[in-house]
């Protein structure tokens, strides 16, 4: 525990003082039923009982002193409280891929039911945007609090081609800062759909001038982006992960499927696809996030139930002094009513 004010807690040496002066006033009131024998036969009547219970409001009243005096110092502590994040967007891949079988019934379908279950959990003050991404990047769903509008949303998703997962990363970063010069649509469309280079989808405006922050310091947002295969074109997604980083924000990454790839078909196509584990636990790790793996539609309901909890309520140093006060404030007048119930006088 740290204090921010711990030269007061020189203070707590008139606890021991105020011991020893109870002990001597103890000892001053046995002195004086030895010198008058009619207060040693009615101390002795009381029994072991009576005579312990008298000491029971004197320990509330020092411990509530005590309590009192860490409070004057400001302590501080790490306690758990509901999270400053107000939004979180989702960036789900809907590349053919996603139609693979490895995970149960599909991962599109998993991926979707996962997702609405994750909503369904978050706290009504939560607000979710929700970004699709293929060949090109769509904003499904601007940032709200209705959960109804969230779910018709991931139920009109429609698989393409190609997977710009560093697109669905830049159109997350345009909707959260939409003054931070991201062309979104540079980012969706059949301009999108190959490789681009960053600069090509930001202007940044000369007159404004952007310092980074620390990466993962921005406690407004977060984004988590679900992905099952490589990129094919668009955005680099390392590229666009020091974009987020120099923001603040942090990118969970979830990757769906098998590591070792499987062989689908798509509107006449043959393809393999792989999960890219190495980029994804890369842009977690730049911008300060996880990266979670889900084999299963058992293991990608586990994840987003982990994200919930963790970017629902978070850890922090606070301040514990009005709890401290309150505590001994409690114990002072439990020790008076016990006083004055017991022996008809406050101590």
């Amino acid at each position: 525990m740290v204090f921010l004010w711990p030269t007061l807690l020189w203070l707590l040496l008139a606890v021991p003082l105020l011991v020893a002066l109870y002990a001597w006033l103890l000892h001053r009131r046995k002195q004086q039923a030895l010198n008058y024998p009619s207060l040693g036969l009615v101390r002795a009547a009381l029994g072991p009982g009576q005579r312990l219970r008298r000491h029971i409001p004197p320990v509330l009243f020092l411990l509530a002193l005590v309590a009192l005096l860490l409070a004057a110092a400001r302590p501080l502590a790490v306690i758990t409280l509901p999270s400053e994040q107000q939004t979180i967007m989702l960036a789900m891949d809907v590349s053919g891929s996603m139609r693979a079988s490895d995970v149960e019934p599909d991962r599109i379908t998993a991926a979707q039911n996962a997702a609405k279950a994750f909503i369904a959990e978050l706290p009504r003050h939560v607000r979710v945007g929700i970004v699709a991404f293929a060949g090109s990047a769509q904003l499904a769903q601007l940032p709200t609090q209705s959960h109804e509008d969230l779910v018709k949303a991931i139920d009109s998703f429609q698989l393409q081609r190609g997977t710009a997962t560093g697109n669905g990363i830049m159109l997350a970063l345009a909707t959260l800062f939409p003054d931070a010069g991201i062309d979104i649509a540079a980012l969706g469309g059949r301009q999108a759909m190959r490789p681009r280079a960053l600069d090509e989808v930001t202007k940044q405006d000369p007159a404004k001038t952007f310092t980074p922050v620390a990466p993962g310091s921005y406690n407004s947002a977060a984004i988590i982006m679900l992905t099952d295969g490589q990129r094919t074109t668009g955005v680099d997604p390392l590229e666009a992960a020091q974009w987020a980083a120099d923001r603040g924000v942090r990118v969970y990454t979830v990757g769906v499927g098998t590591v070792q790839g499987e062989t689908i078909g798509f509107e006449g196509w043959s393809m393999r696809v792989r999960l890219d584990e190495e980029t994804l636990k890369a842009v977690a790790l730049r911008t300060q996030a996880e990266y979670f793996h889900a084999a299963t539609a058992a293991d990608l309901k586990k994840v987003y139930e982990t994200l919930s909890s963790r970017l629902t309520v978070e850890k922090r140093e606070t301040e514990i002094s009005a709890l401290l006060a309150l505590v001994g404030a409690a114990l002072a007048v439990l020790a008076a009513g016990l006083s004055v119930w017991w022996f008809g006088r406050v101590m």
